[in-house]
């Protein structure tokens, strides 16, 4: 079993590790442009730009999740046919959802004008990054859903491959653009378009010869059944309320973070870069966990059900640790590379113990993600954030006055932990504690 996680997580880890990796680039390209102000200034501009996405496109976070879960419960079953349908019914929800976010860019954008302070000219450099990057939408989605796919099918080494392709393209043509071309913040947002869309050809490419035994079973049709696409809804639904709390808290974060003495939107944004950084290790046991439990339950083997949830979570609980121990040895040394403004390193390092303490209290919510989406058991995913998310507030709203930015990262703090106890605890109560499963 050990072997069958590291197999589906290790590539799963590289994939996702150059995501971070990307906006920790991103972030330095800006970061170490000439003026200081500049500099600070374009690092909040990226760190506001990539808000406003994620808030966007972790909305439609169930085209891989929830195409992951299905498409790994019909390779369980052998349902060769059901895996392709899967394959069309997200996909087309995706392009169809791409299309709806460049007609709305116009209103998107007057929302955010509305939503976010426009402290030293950080929006106006946010919305100049917006407006070019919506046009990646197409391919960003589509790779959602092709991933998730490609995840179901037990196949990690495809998106892992694709994604360094992906992340190479961006760093070549955002270093081109910024400091070649002198283009700023808008090379950096033709650079992730350009390879976005270099992404989305290669993913097909490949989908196309290593698949191209089932791909004849398309059937546009039938992968539009209704009873099909009520499932599939039903389902996701709960991991879009899911996804949109995630989305809430994580962009609060940012806001709060905006309205804070100069210079803690810049510190606390790459602070977050280190929790960027471990979610994505995580993930990558999480994506695993997607892949082994929906095989296990659409083949109805229980006893391996049961055994890869305690070797995944025995792995998370090894990873966090080891995480948290190169956190706080070289967690300055990380901020170094990331800026080489001194008085931001040197204020950072007054909040650096809050992110020595995230791995220890959010890892069993990234696995359990993945264990309840390839179950298709999005319920007590719901049910769970909700309540983190109430905590999360509770404790910033209670504190703010008097600890200022503490506040602010006790609450996230509160809201990992409340996610892994509830989740865990749901969980029990309706699934692994019972001799026979739903």
């Amino acid at each position: 079993m050990n072997k069958r996680i590291l197999l589906l997580a290790i590539p799963n880890i590289i994939t996702n590790i150059t995501v971070p990796l990307l906006g920790m680039i991103d972030t330095a390209i800006v970061g170490h442009l000439n003026s200081a102000g500049s500099s600070l200034d374009y690092i909040g501009g990226v760190a506001v730009g990539s808000m406003i996405f994620t808030f966007i496109y972790w909305n439609f976070g169930f085209l891989r999740m929830g195409t992951s879960g299905f498409t790994a419960q019909a390779f369980g079953a052998k349902d060769m046919q059901e895996s392709v349908n899967i394959l069309s019914r997200a996909c087309f929800i995706a392009f169809t959802a791409a299309i709806t976010l460049i007609l709305l860019q116009i209103p998107i954008s007057w929302i955010a004008e509305k939503v976010i302070e426009n402290k030293n000219s950080v929006l106006d450099l946010a919305l100049t990054y917006f407006f070019i990057r919506i046009w990646a939408a197409p391919a960003t989605l589509g790779m959602y859903a092709l991933k998730g796919w490609f995840i179901g099918m037990q196949d990690s080494k495809t998106p892992m491959w694709i994604a360094i392709f992906i992340n190479i393209l961006n760093i070549v043509f955002s270093l081109w653009f910024v400091l070649g071309l002198n283009m700023r913040i808008e090379g950096v947002a033709w650079g992730t378009v350009i390879a976005q869309y270099g992404g989305l050809v290669t993913t097909f490419i490949f989908l196309f010869l290593k698949y191209k035994n089932i791909l004849p079973l398309f059937n546009f049709r039938s992968s539009l059944n209704r009873s099909k696409m009520k499932e599939f809804f039903k389902v996701n639904s709960d991991i879009f309320l899911r996804t949109l709390c995630l989305i809430i808290v994580s962009t609060y974060f940012t806001i709060a973070s905006s309205k804070m003495p100069y210079p803690l939107l810049a510190v606390n944004t790459l602070l977050m870069q280190l929790f960027t950084l471990f979610s994505y290790f995580m993930d990558g046991f999480a994506y695993a966990a997607e892949s082994l439990c929906g095989r296990y339950v659409g083949a109805k083997d229980k006893s391996n059900l049961q055994k890869s949830v305690k070797y995944i979570l025995l792995w998370g609980l090894i990873l966090s640790l080891l995480v948290m121990i190169i956190y706080s040895f070289c967690g300055e040394n990380i901020l170094q590379i990331l800026t080489n403004q001194q008085n931001v390193i040197a204020t950072a390092k007054d909040y650096l113990i809050w992110t020595l303490l995230i791995p220890l209290c959010g890892f069993v919510a990234f696995l359990y993600d993945g264990i309840l989406i390839g179950m298709t058991k999005s319920a007590i995913m719901r049910n769970a954030i909700f309540i983190a998310t109430a905590f999360y507030f509770l404790l910033f709203f209670l504190f703010r006055n008097s600890i200022g930015n503490n506040a602010l990262w006790i609450g996230f703090l509160s809201y990992l932990l409340a996610r892994s106890v509830f989740m865990a605890w749901f969980s029990w109560k309706s699934i692994f504690g019972k001799k026979i499963y739903n």
